[in-house]
């Protein structure tokens, strides 16, 4: 007798198997990896083939391939890069949740609903889908754009948005319950969550990297992944407790650890299973979709979607042209925030359990959402072939990428200001240099002065091979982000071991990340420049112009052999203000002594010196 087996194993290869059957395929056809997981979902779920049934739990299951999503991008995000972004995230992103919230449900109280229902309805369409939104915006690599920075802050207020959007449904529904309970049940619900961040805000500050520090000791990587795992599932299941985000929990502790020394082996570790489970996520939401309530009401479903995806993509634009990001970058920014998002599943479903809305009109809403998650890649397809080009040719020059391979044994990253200074000097020697920028106004601007700047991101990997990478001898990094400049020499090291790297340093905190990745050759952009100005200052209060040049290198040298001081302790905040303030107090007493010996000079000249009007 043949045993049957289990149905996770079964499930299992469902799963797999039709991802790797329609994702190669759905990317054969230019359509992008999540339409292919949507479509599998579709193939094997209930109004498909029918081979899996469970559809609910699977989706429950899959949320946690956003929540590893969220945690990645709070790793790369600083505590003081999140903090210069608190403006854009409560300013832009309740201007987009309220905006939207009040246009569809003035739509839906028009077209007869109830108050009630038209505002959950409205709350629930106006949020977005982190998965899919964050998930084009990394294929692409927007995040380091103006429009990628925008539609983050805006989908990370959603996130924080959902928490009192569901505390709302039972006031909605009318249950009824004494004003003593209900304020005491506040207190508690609040005293809760204040404790869990507060848990996660310390832990993350004085337990966590002790504790994966000693984890690491044990040298076991297996070990380590398993603790990365832990950490994530720990504080998802933490914030489910108290009601809040599982999202937003991770993304805050991501957050936390980004300064962490174990921050590139977390994204090592959690990279594999994030892909893994958002794309079972995809999968799971093409079999969320009821073609049933569809088949039912085809024109309601339809009406639905077209209107609430119009009049988010109305207000969402007009955002983004208030919030002045580039004409081409605006209707990707658009889509990617009209369609419905995952959280609406979560705000229909506790809105019938409220009793806020009938359960006919919440399989209805969510069909609505799940069907717009299926057509937002689909028009962003459309987008890209027949928009996009349009707005590129109307309003920047459009230069093909570089595609002859090039041999110069120096390569420039960068034509800004900088690199072309580095530029202009190795050709007035006599040694050629690719030059690469993706910026196509610039570059435009500087082949009509009789530069050869060739179009291409360095930071791909096939244009840096294009570019002569692999034989050049050095790679001069010059651009002006920071990240893609961190990204660029990640990509050398990697792939181009023997590439002597010259780098450019915006500031103090890029320096150190720069040496962090072996880079010994760095420069600080505007330090030579700064010196240069102070010696001019010194000229001008009267200093002799070897005098003044003296101080400046002297300067210099103390400032260099500071900064190779604090380097080791440049994770410590304290012992590098310690070490900053105790140089910089060293050069004012070694100048204030170099000073007094000096005046001490000239008066014993001056008494030496006879006095001939005697």
């Amino acid at each position: 007798m043949v045993e049957q087996a289990p149905a996770w194993l079964t499930n299992s290869l469902i799963y797999l198997g039709a991802a790797v059957i329609a994702v190669p395929l759905s990317r054969a056809l230019g359509l992008g990896s999540i339409i292919g997981y949507l479509a599998a979902g579709i193939a094997i779920g209930p109004w498909g083939l029918g081979l899996v049934s469970n559809v609910e739990d699977i989706l429950h299951f899959a949320e946690f391939g956003v929540v590893l999503m969220l945690f990645l991008v709070g790793l790369e995000l600083e505590p003081r890069r999140l903090w210069s972004l608190r403006r854009p995230i409560f300013g832009w992103g309740s201007a987009q949740v309220l905006g939207c919230a009040a246009l569809l449900c003035a739509a839906a109280m028009a077209a007869g609903l109830p108050w009630r229902v038209s505002l959950v309805a409205a709350l629930g369409l106006a949020l977005s889908s982190t998965a899919i939104a964050l998930q084009v915006m990394g294929e692409r690599n927007l995040l380091p754009t103006s429009s990628g920075r925008a539609g983050f802050s805006i989908l990370l207020f959603q996130d924080v948005a959902a928490i009192p959007i569901l505390a709302l449904l039972p006031l909605l529904g009318g249950v009824a319950e004494s004003a003593e309970t209900t304020a005491a049940s506040r207190w508690i619900e609040a005293a809760k969550i204040l404790g869990v961040i507060g848990g996660i805000v310390l832990g993350g500050r004085l337990a966590l990297r002790p504790l994966l520090r000693w984890i690491a000791k044990s040298k076991t990587p297996e070990i380590f992944t398993a603790a990365s795992l832990l950490l994530v599932v720990a504080i998802a299941a933490l914030m489910q407790l108290v009601g809040l985000s599982m999202a937003l929990g991770a993304f805050l502790a991501g957050v936390l650890l980004a300064e962490s020394e174990y921050r590139r082996e977390l994204e090592t570790d959690i990279e594999p299973f994030k892909g893994l489970l958002l794309g079972l996520f995809f999968i799971a939401v093409g079999m969320s979709i009821d073609f049933g309530v569809l088949a039912r009401s085809p024109l309601a479903m339809a009406a639905i979607v077209l209107g609430f995806l119009a009049i988010k993509g109305a207000v969402i634009y007009a955002l983004g042209k208030a919030m002045g990001l580039p004409v081409q970058e605006r209707p990707v920014f658009t889509l990617l925030l009209a369609q419905g998002g995952e959280f609406a599943f979560a705000v229909f479903q506790a809105a019938t359990g409220a009793k806020v809305i009938a359960p006919e009109m919440s399989s209805l809403l969510i069909g609505a959402v799940a069907v717009s998650m299926l057509l937002g890649p689909l028009l962003l397809v459309a987008v890209d072939k027949l928009l996009l080009p349009r707005y590129a040719n109307c309003n920047t020059p459009q230069l093909a990428e570089i595609s002859e391979q090039q041999h110069a044994p120096v390569i420039i990253a960068g034509f800004g200001r900088y690199g072309q200074i580095i530029g202009r000097m190795l050709g007035a020697q006599g040694v050629g240099a690719t030059v690469l920028d993706h910026d196509a106004d610039m570059i435009e601007a500087a082949r009509s002065f009789g530069y050869k700047v060739f179009y291409g991101d360095a930071t791909r990997l096939d244009l840096l091979r294009t570019a002569g990478a692999a034989t050049a001898s050095i790679l001069v990094i010059a651009v002006d982000d920071k990240e893609q400049s961190l990204s660029i020499v990640d990509l050398a090291r990697e792939h181009f071991p023997h590439l002597e790297l010259v780098a450019r340093a915006r500031d103090v905190t890029h320096w150190n990340e720069l040496r962090d990745r072996g880079v010994m050759r760095v420069e600080r952009e505007m330090f030579e420049s700064s010196l240069r100005s102070a010696r001019t200052v010194l000229e001008v209060l009267g200093f002799a112009p070897h005098e003044a040049r003296m101080h400046a290198m002297r300067f210099r040298r103390h400032n260099l052999e500071l900064f190779e001081r604090m380097y080791p302790h440049h994770t410590d905040r304290a012992k590098v203000i310690a070490v900053i303030k105790q140089g910089r107090q060293q050069l004012e007493d070694q100048m204030a002594q170099e000073r007094a010996e000096k005046e001490q000079r000239v008066r014993e000249e001056g008494a030496r010196r006879p006095d001939w009007g005697a």
